[in-house]
């Protein structure tokens, strides 16, 4: 029997000769959950893009139901059959459910929109596929892991055969991405064909069939998901072995961050964190937990200067940074390795060189005399180039023409270069492939051995498990739990308290958050 979806040979090179693809091979048979796997730059992306008439390929063939199909743009690729979930979402939040869902194709009674076949259409296809959701809400009002299921509905609704997931565990707690695991299945065992793709390898293990790796834009294998362990599938990634465990911190040291009663409003005068109590210790790494949105980036945002503290006080050394500038700040020895490098991190249109020195633009080793002093600068750049593997033509290059993980590098060097007091790190390798996860886990692990105390926020818990000293967990704003890091902690218990399930007490908490 013909796979139900072919990619024979796919080329696809972008201005200035960026080859996204070379020859790229894929073979999925239909009712199996088919993972594509690679570092970032793989190819992927741009592979789903083609598959879902997003990009066109410049060579190459595919093949559904074994015949040649072509897709100009998405709608032929829905109309075939073929549906994508991107990692972030296209929901209008104050439509409900089903209104997100049928979107751009109503069904209608005579010429008015029919709500009822609406509903009832939505209400059919959540129960047929076990995805538990209500059509009634407004989407803005639903979590994280509920808004990806009307995603998944969305395409559903326009009979999708294929179903592609782009990073679909990305922001999901542990019990979410169990329920979206059922889900799958549901999909499978309903006929549906799932291209499932992900960076966090004992997902991709538990839940696919077959597995294609990708590198450097080319197929480098596919193997049966039963046939390889979690370290044999990361080194064909990668091309070497890749080892991403840490040690713990052996010792810690004075405070050097003290949190007291902090509350922090947005901005619309809305609670985004309710009294909040924590220590934080020269030489220890301590892990904000929490779904996204519970409070965790406000508290960084608050200590770093980029949010006004409503109440309460943030200490470092002692010395109360609420009145205190950005740039104050940063004099007392605070360093941020922010949540978003683009937005909040670099400038992307300036060069490497200036970007490593863009917060130390009062420093008299690179400005004298109200000048810059270009060839210290290019000096500087080149140090931190060398001592954290930015893979760059030279200093002078364009930050925004670097891979995500070698823009995030130049943060990470820019932040580190003089060794910090405090560190406040958010999502520290979100897009970023495994070698430079593992270079840039080194990093913050080598600045904690240094001294430096790191509270680090990051919707990863495999990596927060093994990067952090103590965790607090986060929920609607408050800390509802606190763990001293043990090998003993799992997942599954952080999900617990970060949906609300449960809650510790007071005596429980007061040991961890000292």
């Amino acid at each position: 029997m013909a796979p139900l979806l072919e990619a024979i040979g796919i080329g696809k090179t972008y201005p200035g000769g960026v080859v996204a693809n070379d020859g790229v091979n894929l073979t999925v048979s239909a009712g199996e959950v088919h993972a594509v796997v690679g570092e970032n730059g793989a190819g992927k992306s741009t592979l789903m893009k083609i598959l879902f008439g997003i990009e066109r390929p410049d060579r190459g063939e595919l093949r559904l139901d074994g015949k040649p199909v072509s897709f100009t743009n998405p709608r032929e690729a829905i109309d075939a059959g073929i549906g994508m979930v991107f990692q972030h979402f296209s929901l209008v939040p104050s439509f409900s459910v089903y209104e997100n869902v049928v979107l751009g194709s109503e069904p209608k009674a005579g010429i008015k929109f029919d709500r009822r076949q609406a509903i009832e259409a939505v209400r059919a296809l959540s129960e047929r596929f076990r995805l538990h959701v209500d059509p009634l809400p407004p989407v803005g009002q639903l979590p994280v892991g509920q808004q990806q299921r009307v995603e998944i509905l969305k395409a559903l609704y326009r009979d999708a055969r294929i179903l592609i997931l782009d990073e679909p565990t990305a922001v999901l707690a542990p019990q979410e991405v169990e329920e979206l695991f059922i889900a799958v299945r549901a999909l499978v065992e309903q006929g549906r064909t799932v291209i499932f793709i992900a960076h966090k390898l004992p997902e991709v293990l538990e839940i696919s069939n077959r597995i294609t790796v990708m590198r450097a834009g080319k197929t480098v294998g596919e193997v049966g998901a039963s046939e390889v362990t979690e370290k044999s599938l990361a080194t064909m990634m990668v091309g070497r072995e890749v080892a991403l465990r840490v040690d713990r911190a052996a010792t810690t040291g004075e405070t050097v961050c003290e949190i007291k009663a902090l509350w922090v409003k947005g901005e619309v005068n809305q609670t985004l964190v309710e009294d909040l109590n924590l220590t934080v210790r020269a030489g220890e790494i301590v892990g904000l937990v929490g779904v996204e949105g519970n409070g965790q980036a406000a508290v960084l945002d608050a200590i770093s200067g980029l949010r006004p503290i409503a109440q309460g006080v943030a200490y470092l050394n002692s010395i109360s940074v609420g009145p205190l500038s950005v740039l104050e700040r940063r004099g007392l020895g605070l360093a941020n390795i922010p949540e978003d490098r683009i937005a909040q991190g670099l400038a992307t249109g300036a060069s490497v060189a200036e970007n490593l020195v863009a917060t130390r633009l009062a420093d008299t080793r690179f400005v004298r005399r109200g000048l810059l002093d270009l060839k210290a600068i290019k000096a500087n750049a080149e140090q931190l180039i060398e001592r954290f593997s930015v893979r760059v033509g030279g200093s002078g290059a364009a930050v925004g023409t670097l891979s995500g993980g070698n823009m995030q590098k130049v943060v990470v060097a820019r932040e580190l270069s003089e060794r910090p007091k405090l560190l406040l790190v958010s999502q520290p390798t979100r897009g970023v492939d495994l070698g430079a996860t593992q270079f840039i886990w080194r990093s913050l692990t080598d600045a904690r051995d240094a001294g430096a105390a790191l509270l680090l926020s990051s919707a990863d818990l495999s990596e927060l498990l093994a990067l952090s000293d103590r965790l607090v967990v986060f929920y609607r704003g408050k800390i509802v739990a606190a763990f001293i890091n043990q090998d003993d902690l799992t997942p599954e218990t952080l999900g617990t308290y970060m949906l609300g399930l449960a809650t510790q007490t007071q005596e429980e908490m007061r040991l961890a958050l000292k």
